[in-house]
Protein backbone atom coordinates (compact mmCIF):
# COMPACT_ATOMS: atom_id res chain seq x y z
CA UNK A 1 0.00 0.00 0.00
CA UNK A 2 1.59 3.27 -1.15
CA UNK A 3 1.73 5.68 1.81
CA UNK A 4 1.30 8.88 -0.25
CA UNK A 5 -1.73 7.41 -2.01
CA UNK A 6 -3.33 6.81 1.37
CA UNK A 7 -2.44 10.23 2.79
CA UNK A 8 -3.66 12.18 -0.23
CA UNK A 9 -6.90 10.23 -0.66
CA UNK A 10 -8.44 10.07 2.79
CA UNK A 11 -11.90 10.03 1.24
CA UNK A 12 -11.15 6.50 0.03
CA UNK A 13 -10.62 5.24 3.58
CA UNK A 14 -13.38 3.24 5.21
CA UNK A 15 -13.76 1.30 8.44
CA UNK A 16 -14.64 -2.37 8.01
CA UNK A 17 -16.01 -4.46 10.86
CA UNK A 18 -15.21 -8.11 11.61
CA UNK A 19 -17.69 -9.84 13.95
CA UNK A 20 -16.55 -11.62 17.11
CA UNK A 21 -18.75 -14.47 18.35
CA UNK A 22 -19.24 -15.98 21.79
CA UNK A 23 -19.13 -19.66 22.72
CA UNK A 24 -21.79 -19.38 25.42
CA UNK A 25 -24.60 -17.62 23.50
CA UNK A 26 -23.42 -18.36 19.92
CA UNK A 27 -24.08 -14.74 18.90
CA UNK A 28 -22.08 -11.68 17.83
CA UNK A 29 -20.72 -9.93 20.93
CA UNK A 30 -18.54 -7.36 19.22
CA UNK A 31 -16.73 -6.05 16.16
CA UNK A 32 -13.09 -5.34 15.46
CA UNK A 33 -12.49 -2.12 13.51
CA UNK A 34 -10.24 -2.64 10.48
CA UNK A 35 -9.00 0.03 8.03
CA UNK A 36 -9.61 -0.41 4.30
CA UNK A 37 -8.77 1.61 1.19
CA UNK A 38 -11.74 1.43 -1.18
CA UNK A 39 -11.30 2.44 -4.84
CA UNK A 40 -12.51 1.44 -8.29
CA UNK A 41 -9.85 -1.27 -8.35
CA UNK A 42 -11.18 -2.92 -5.19
CA UNK A 43 -10.71 -3.05 -1.43
CA UNK A 44 -7.24 -3.12 0.13
CA UNK A 45 -6.21 -3.66 3.74
CA UNK A 46 -4.30 -0.83 5.42
CA UNK A 47 -2.31 -3.29 7.53
CA UNK A 48 0.90 -2.78 5.57
CA UNK A 49 0.53 1.01 5.88
CA UNK A 50 0.26 0.89 9.67
CA UNK A 51 3.16 -1.56 9.94
CA UNK A 52 5.46 0.49 7.67
CA UNK A 53 7.84 2.23 10.07
CA UNK A 54 9.23 4.35 7.21
CA UNK A 55 5.93 6.25 7.26
CA UNK A 56 6.24 9.10 9.79
CA UNK A 57 4.51 8.37 13.07
CA UNK A 58 2.23 11.41 12.89
CA UNK A 59 0.86 10.29 9.50
CA UNK A 60 0.04 6.83 10.78
CA UNK A 61 -1.68 8.34 13.82
CA UNK A 62 -3.66 10.70 11.56
CA UNK A 63 -4.97 7.85 9.41
CA UNK A 64 -5.70 5.67 12.45
CA UNK A 65 -7.71 8.46 14.09
CA UNK A 66 -9.54 9.27 10.85
CA UNK A 67 -10.77 5.68 10.52
CA UNK A 68 -11.61 5.50 14.24
CA UNK A 69 -13.87 8.57 14.00
CA UNK A 70 -15.71 7.14 11.00
CA UNK A 71 -16.09 3.78 12.73
CA UNK A 72 -17.37 5.14 16.05
CA UNK A 73 -19.89 7.37 14.30
CA UNK A 74 -21.23 4.36 12.39
CA UNK A 75 -21.23 2.04 15.41
CA UNK A 76 -23.02 4.54 17.66
CA UNK A 77 -25.70 4.97 15.00
CA UNK A 78 -26.15 1.18 14.93
CA UNK A 79 -27.58 1.38 18.43
CA UNK A 80 -26.68 -2.00 19.96
CA UNK A 81 -24.47 -3.09 22.86
CA UNK A 82 -21.68 -4.85 20.97
CA UNK A 83 -18.11 -4.57 22.17
CA UNK A 84 -15.90 -2.31 20.02
CA UNK A 85 -12.38 -3.69 19.47
CA UNK A 86 -9.91 -0.94 18.52
CA UNK A 87 -6.36 -1.78 17.47
CA UNK A 88 -3.60 0.56 18.59
CA UNK A 89 0.17 0.43 18.15
CA UNK A 90 1.38 0.95 21.74
CA UNK A 91 4.38 2.98 20.56
CA UNK A 92 2.12 5.41 18.67
CA UNK A 93 -0.39 5.44 21.52
CA UNK A 94 2.28 6.62 23.96
CA UNK A 95 3.40 9.54 21.77
CA UNK A 96 0.88 11.76 23.57
CA UNK A 97 0.49 9.40 26.56
CA UNK A 98 -2.80 8.11 25.17
CA UNK A 99 -4.62 11.45 25.43
CA UNK A 100 -5.64 11.72 21.77
CA UNK A 101 -7.19 8.25 21.67
CA UNK A 102 -9.24 8.89 24.80
CA UNK A 103 -10.45 12.27 23.54
CA UNK A 104 -11.81 10.70 20.34
CA UNK A 105 -13.52 7.88 22.22
CA UNK A 106 -15.14 10.32 24.69
CA UNK A 107 -16.32 12.47 21.76
CA UNK A 108 -18.44 9.62 20.36
CA UNK A 109 -19.08 7.27 23.27
CA UNK A 110 -21.14 8.19 26.30
CA UNK A 111 -19.90 7.52 29.81
CA UNK A 112 -22.28 4.58 30.31
CA UNK A 113 -21.11 3.00 27.03
CA UNK A 114 -17.39 3.16 27.80
CA UNK A 115 -17.51 -0.47 28.94
CA UNK A 116 -18.08 -1.42 25.29
CA UNK A 117 -14.62 -0.17 24.28
CA UNK A 118 -11.81 -2.75 24.03
CA UNK A 119 -8.35 -1.42 23.18
CA UNK A 120 -6.14 -4.04 21.47
CA UNK A 121 -2.37 -3.86 21.91
CA UNK A 122 0.58 -6.08 21.07
CA UNK A 123 3.11 -6.04 23.91
CA UNK A 124 5.71 -7.54 21.55
CA UNK A 125 5.70 -4.36 19.45
CA UNK A 126 6.22 -2.02 22.41
CA UNK A 127 9.75 -0.76 22.94
CA UNK A 128 8.99 1.92 25.52
CA UNK A 129 8.66 1.96 29.29
CA UNK A 130 6.29 -0.81 30.41
CA UNK A 131 5.52 0.98 33.67
CA UNK A 132 4.23 4.02 31.76
CA UNK A 133 2.06 1.81 29.53
CA UNK A 134 0.73 0.02 32.59
CA UNK A 135 -0.23 3.34 34.21
CA UNK A 136 -2.00 4.48 31.04
CA UNK A 137 -4.02 1.26 30.72
CA UNK A 138 -4.91 1.44 34.41
CA UNK A 139 -6.20 4.97 33.79
CA UNK A 140 -8.27 3.78 30.81
CA UNK A 141 -9.77 1.07 33.00
CA UNK A 142 -11.16 3.72 35.37
CA UNK A 143 -13.44 4.73 32.49
CA UNK A 144 -14.54 1.13 32.03
CA UNK A 145 -12.38 0.56 28.93
CA UNK A 146 -11.25 -3.06 28.54
CA UNK A 147 -7.74 -4.14 27.51
CA UNK A 148 -6.93 -6.95 25.06
CA UNK A 149 -3.43 -8.23 24.27
CA UNK A 150 -3.14 -9.66 20.77
CA UNK A 151 -0.61 -11.51 18.59
CA UNK A 152 0.16 -13.93 21.41
CA UNK A 153 2.67 -16.65 20.54
CA UNK A 154 5.92 -18.38 21.44
CA UNK A 155 7.79 -15.06 21.64
CA UNK A 156 5.27 -13.38 23.95
CA UNK A 157 6.44 -12.20 27.36
CA UNK A 158 3.80 -13.71 29.62
CA UNK A 159 5.21 -12.01 32.71
CA UNK A 160 4.83 -8.57 31.08
CA UNK A 161 1.33 -9.46 29.90
CA UNK A 162 0.37 -10.50 33.42
CA UNK A 163 1.55 -7.11 34.74
CA UNK A 164 -0.78 -5.31 32.30
CA UNK A 165 -3.78 -7.31 33.68
CA UNK A 166 -5.70 -7.53 30.39
CA UNK A 167 -9.36 -8.52 30.22
CA UNK A 168 -8.85 -10.48 26.98
CA UNK A 169 -5.98 -12.55 25.55
CA UNK A 170 -6.10 -12.91 21.78
CA UNK A 171 -4.52 -15.98 20.15
CA UNK A 172 -3.87 -16.03 16.40
CA UNK A 173 -4.52 -19.49 14.95
CA UNK A 174 -2.51 -18.92 11.77
CA UNK A 175 0.39 -20.49 13.64
CA UNK A 176 -1.50 -23.80 13.80
CA UNK A 177 -0.87 -24.21 10.09
CA UNK A 178 2.72 -25.00 11.11
CA UNK A 179 1.59 -27.96 13.22
CA UNK A 180 -0.16 -28.41 16.53
CA UNK A 181 2.77 -30.13 18.26
CA UNK A 182 4.93 -27.05 17.74
CA UNK A 183 2.57 -24.77 19.63
CA UNK A 184 0.62 -26.89 22.13
CA UNK A 185 2.83 -25.85 25.06
CA UNK A 186 2.43 -22.18 24.11
CA UNK A 187 -1.37 -22.48 23.97
CA UNK A 188 -1.34 -24.33 27.30
CA UNK A 189 0.79 -21.58 28.92
CA UNK A 190 -1.50 -18.86 27.59
CA UNK A 191 -4.52 -20.77 28.90
CA UNK A 192 -2.95 -21.09 32.36
CA UNK A 193 -2.19 -17.35 32.37
CA UNK A 194 -5.77 -16.53 31.33
CA UNK A 195 -7.20 -18.56 34.21
CA UNK A 196 -4.74 -17.06 36.68
CA UNK A 197 -5.52 -13.43 35.84
CA UNK A 198 -9.19 -13.97 35.02
CA UNK A 199 -8.89 -13.09 31.32
CA UNK A 200 -11.07 -14.29 28.45
CA UNK A 201 -9.42 -16.23 25.61
CA UNK A 202 -10.27 -14.97 22.11
CA UNK A 203 -9.11 -17.08 19.16
CA UNK A 204 -8.75 -15.20 15.86
CA UNK A 205 -7.91 -16.19 12.27
CA UNK A 206 -10.30 -19.15 12.42
CA UNK A 207 -10.48 -20.36 8.83
CA UNK A 208 -11.61 -23.99 9.20
CA UNK A 209 -14.01 -26.00 11.32
CA UNK A 210 -10.95 -27.79 12.76
CA UNK A 211 -9.59 -24.49 14.07
CA UNK A 212 -12.98 -23.62 15.54
CA UNK A 213 -13.05 -26.98 17.32
CA UNK A 214 -9.49 -26.42 18.53
CA UNK A 215 -10.45 -23.03 19.96
CA UNK A 216 -13.47 -24.58 21.67
CA UNK A 217 -11.38 -27.42 23.16
CA UNK A 218 -8.83 -24.93 24.50
CA UNK A 219 -11.26 -22.83 26.52
CA UNK A 220 -11.85 -20.12 23.92
CA UNK A 221 -14.86 -18.01 24.83
CA UNK A 222 -14.68 -15.61 21.86
CA UNK A 223 -14.05 -16.54 18.20
CA UNK A 224 -13.15 -14.52 15.10
CA UNK A 225 -12.15 -15.42 11.55
CA UNK A 226 -13.13 -15.84 7.91
CA UNK A 227 -14.74 -19.24 8.62
CA UNK A 228 -17.32 -17.39 10.70
CA UNK A 229 -17.56 -14.02 8.96
CA UNK A 230 -15.31 -11.81 6.86
CA UNK A 231 -14.80 -8.10 7.60
CA UNK A 232 -17.47 -5.95 5.98
CA UNK A 233 -18.49 -2.31 5.72
CA UNK A 234 -21.84 -3.19 7.35
CA UNK A 235 -22.95 -5.10 10.43
CA UNK A 236 -24.60 -8.51 10.51
CA UNK A 237 -27.55 -9.81 12.47
CA UNK A 238 -26.53 -10.66 16.02
CA UNK A 239 -27.95 -14.20 15.79
CA UNK A 240 -27.05 -14.80 12.15
CA UNK A 241 -24.89 -17.88 12.88
CA UNK A 242 -26.58 -19.02 16.08
CA UNK A 243 -28.19 -22.17 14.68
CA UNK A 244 -25.07 -23.20 12.75
CA UNK A 245 -22.92 -22.49 15.80
CA UNK A 246 -25.13 -24.58 18.06
CA UNK A 247 -24.98 -27.53 15.67
CA UNK A 248 -21.20 -27.36 15.31
CA UNK A 249 -20.66 -26.98 19.04
CA UNK A 250 -22.99 -29.92 19.67
CA UNK A 251 -20.88 -32.05 17.32
CA UNK A 252 -17.76 -30.91 19.21
CA UNK A 253 -19.40 -31.90 22.51
CA UNK A 254 -20.35 -35.36 21.25
CA UNK A 255 -16.85 -35.97 19.83
CA UNK A 256 -15.19 -34.78 23.03
CA UNK A 257 -17.43 -36.91 25.23
CA UNK A 258 -16.64 -39.99 23.12
CA UNK A 259 -12.94 -39.24 23.35
CA UNK A 260 -13.06 -38.68 27.11
CA UNK A 261 -15.07 -41.87 27.65
CA UNK A 262 -12.56 -43.89 25.61
CA UNK A 263 -9.61 -42.37 27.45
CA UNK A 264 -11.27 -42.96 30.83
CA UNK A 265 -11.92 -46.60 29.95
CA UNK A 266 -8.33 -47.11 28.77
CA UNK A 267 -7.02 -45.41 31.90
CA UNK A 268 -9.09 -47.70 34.16
CA UNK A 269 -7.92 -50.78 32.24
CA UNK A 270 -4.29 -49.68 32.53
CA UNK A 271 -4.57 -49.01 36.25
CA UNK A 272 -6.26 -52.35 36.87
CA UNK A 273 -3.67 -54.31 34.85
CA UNK A 274 -0.76 -52.74 36.73
CA UNK A 275 -2.52 -53.12 40.10
CA UNK A 276 -3.07 -56.85 39.57
CA UNK A 277 0.57 -57.39 38.58
CA UNK A 278 1.85 -55.43 41.61
CA UNK A 279 -0.59 -57.21 43.94
CA UNK A 280 0.82 -60.61 42.94
CA UNK A 281 4.35 -59.48 43.83
CA UNK A 282 4.80 -58.75 47.54
CA UNK A 283 7.76 -56.38 47.42
CA UNK A 284 9.50 -53.71 49.45
CA UNK A 285 11.97 -51.00 48.54
CA UNK A 286 14.82 -53.02 50.04
CA UNK A 287 14.35 -56.11 47.88
CA UNK A 288 16.08 -55.28 44.58
CA UNK A 289 15.64 -58.74 43.08
CA UNK A 290 11.88 -58.57 43.59
CA UNK A 291 11.85 -55.09 42.06
CA UNK A 292 13.71 -56.36 38.99
CA UNK A 293 11.25 -59.22 38.66
CA UNK A 294 8.36 -56.74 38.93
CA UNK A 295 9.99 -54.52 36.30
CA UNK A 296 10.14 -57.45 33.91
CA UNK A 297 6.45 -58.13 34.52
CA UNK A 298 5.67 -54.49 33.75
CA UNK A 299 7.95 -54.02 30.72
CA UNK A 300 4.96 -53.76 28.36
CA UNK A 301 4.03 -50.53 30.16
CA UNK A 302 7.06 -49.12 31.90
CA UNK A 303 10.64 -47.95 31.39
CA UNK A 304 11.39 -47.15 35.04
CA UNK A 305 10.15 -47.85 38.55
CA UNK A 306 11.19 -47.07 42.11
CA UNK A 307 9.85 -46.99 45.68
CA UNK A 308 9.47 -43.97 48.01
CA UNK A 309 8.31 -43.45 51.55
CA UNK A 310 5.50 -41.03 52.45
CA UNK A 311 7.93 -38.11 52.86
CA UNK A 312 9.25 -38.49 49.34
CA UNK A 313 12.56 -40.21 50.15
CA UNK A 314 13.43 -42.94 47.67
CA UNK A 315 13.89 -46.23 49.52
CA UNK A 316 15.01 -48.19 46.46
CA UNK A 317 17.34 -47.63 43.52
CA UNK A 318 15.84 -46.84 40.13
CA UNK A 319 15.10 -49.91 38.05
CA UNK A 320 15.58 -48.53 34.52
CA UNK A 321 15.19 -50.14 31.12
CA UNK A 322 18.03 -49.12 28.81
CA UNK A 323 18.96 -50.68 25.46
CA UNK A 324 16.45 -53.46 26.12
CA UNK A 325 17.92 -54.43 29.50
CA UNK A 326 16.83 -53.62 33.06
CA UNK A 327 19.59 -51.92 35.04
CA UNK A 328 19.94 -50.68 38.61
CA UNK A 329 20.71 -47.00 39.35
CA UNK A 330 21.94 -47.06 42.94
CA UNK A 331 22.64 -43.31 42.97
CA UNK A 332 18.92 -42.52 43.17
CA UNK A 333 18.43 -44.24 46.51
CA UNK A 334 17.70 -41.74 49.36
CA UNK A 335 16.92 -38.88 46.97
CA UNK A 336 13.91 -36.80 47.98
CA UNK A 337 11.11 -35.96 45.53
CA UNK A 338 8.70 -34.05 47.78
CA UNK A 339 9.46 -30.85 45.81
CA UNK A 340 7.82 -32.25 42.69
CA UNK A 341 4.38 -30.84 41.80
CA UNK A 342 1.53 -32.83 43.38
CA UNK A 343 3.92 -35.42 44.92
CA UNK A 344 2.74 -35.03 48.53
CA UNK A 345 -0.85 -34.50 47.40
CA UNK A 346 -0.68 -37.84 45.57
CA UNK A 347 0.81 -39.57 48.64
CA UNK A 348 -1.99 -38.27 50.88
CA UNK A 349 -4.64 -39.32 48.35
CA UNK A 350 -3.16 -42.84 48.03
CA UNK A 351 -2.88 -43.18 51.79
CA UNK A 352 -6.52 -42.25 52.28
CA UNK A 353 -8.02 -44.02 49.26
CA UNK A 354 -5.67 -47.02 49.34
CA UNK A 355 -5.63 -47.30 45.57
CA UNK A 356 -3.41 -46.35 42.66
CA UNK A 357 -3.17 -42.92 41.01
CA UNK A 358 -2.27 -42.06 37.41
CA UNK A 359 -0.62 -38.67 36.89
CA UNK A 360 -1.23 -36.23 34.05
CA UNK A 361 1.20 -36.25 31.13
CA UNK A 362 4.52 -34.45 31.61
CA UNK A 363 8.01 -34.33 30.07
CA UNK A 364 10.51 -36.58 31.81
CA UNK A 365 13.54 -34.61 33.01
CA UNK A 366 16.08 -37.23 31.90
CA UNK A 367 14.63 -38.55 28.63
CA UNK A 368 12.72 -35.46 27.51
CA UNK A 369 9.88 -37.74 26.39
CA UNK A 370 6.25 -37.52 27.43
CA UNK A 371 5.37 -39.86 30.27
CA UNK A 372 2.78 -40.50 32.97
CA UNK A 373 3.45 -42.04 36.38
CA UNK A 374 1.30 -44.70 38.00
CA UNK A 375 1.73 -44.80 41.78
CA UNK A 376 0.27 -47.32 44.22
CA UNK A 377 0.68 -48.14 47.94
CA UNK A 378 2.85 -51.19 48.66
CA UNK A 379 2.41 -51.25 52.42
CA UNK A 380 1.74 -48.80 55.27
CA UNK A 381 4.91 -46.80 54.62
CA UNK A 382 6.05 -47.36 51.02
CA UNK A 383 4.68 -46.40 47.60
CA UNK A 384 5.61 -47.75 44.18
CA UNK A 385 6.07 -45.34 41.26
CA UNK A 386 5.92 -46.74 37.72
CA UNK A 387 6.93 -44.39 34.87
CA UNK A 388 5.07 -45.33 31.68
CA UNK A 389 6.90 -45.41 28.37
CA UNK A 390 6.12 -42.99 25.55
CA UNK A 391 5.65 -45.92 23.15
CA UNK A 392 2.93 -47.42 25.34
CA UNK A 393 1.15 -44.08 25.79
CA UNK A 394 1.27 -43.39 22.06
CA UNK A 395 0.14 -46.84 20.94
CA UNK A 396 -2.76 -46.94 23.39
CA UNK A 397 -3.65 -43.22 23.20
CA UNK A 398 -3.54 -42.61 26.94
CA UNK A 399 -1.65 -39.31 26.96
Amino acid sequence: MDAMEVLTNLEHLQPFFQPIFSADDHVVIGYEILGRYVSDSGVESLGSFFQDESVPEEYRVEVDNYILRLALEKIMDNDDESLIFINRDPNLLMLDHGAGFLEIVKEYVSEENMTRIVIELSEKKFDGDMESLHHLLSYYKTYGIKVAIDHLGADSHLDRISTLSPHILKVNLEQLNQGWDTHKDVITSIGVLARRIGAILLFESIETVYQLQFAWRNSGRYYQGFYLSEPNATFIEREQLKERFRKECHSFILAEKRSLEQRFTKKKQLQEEIRLIVQKTKISGADIEQLKALASSLEAFSFRLYVCDEDGFQTSPNILKKHGEWMIQEEYQNKNWSWRPYFLKTIIKMRNDQKGELSDSYSDIETGETTRTFSIPLNESEYLFVDLSYDYLYEHDVF
